[in-house]
């Protein structure tokens, strides 16, 4: 199956959810080339990037995952073809 190069980006309010989000990133680490994660105190928030390199339907499938805990936001964005 071909595979996609991706960066998602996740932006999290609510610390609550951080549990569930390490748990997705691991349940995917086979596709994960690397992530960052900032720290943005001012605003009171987390910032973190991943690089992935899926099949276009697990990423879809995983930022939808992310997309459904409370008090995170998630974007990706594909690499041209």
């Amino acid at each position: 199956m071909e595979t996609r190069v991706a960066v998602i980006g996740i932006i999290i309010r609510d610390t609550e959810s951080t549990g569930r989000l390490n748990g997705l990133l691991h349940e995917y680490s086979t596709y994960i080339i690397g992530r960052m994660g900032l720290p943005y105190r001012e605003k009171d928030m987390h910032i973190v990037s991943i690089a992935i390199d899926a099949p276009c339907d697990v990423i879809s499938a995983l930022t939808g995952k992310i997309g459904r805990l409370p008090g995170i936001g998630v974007k990706a964005a594909y690499a041209p073809v």
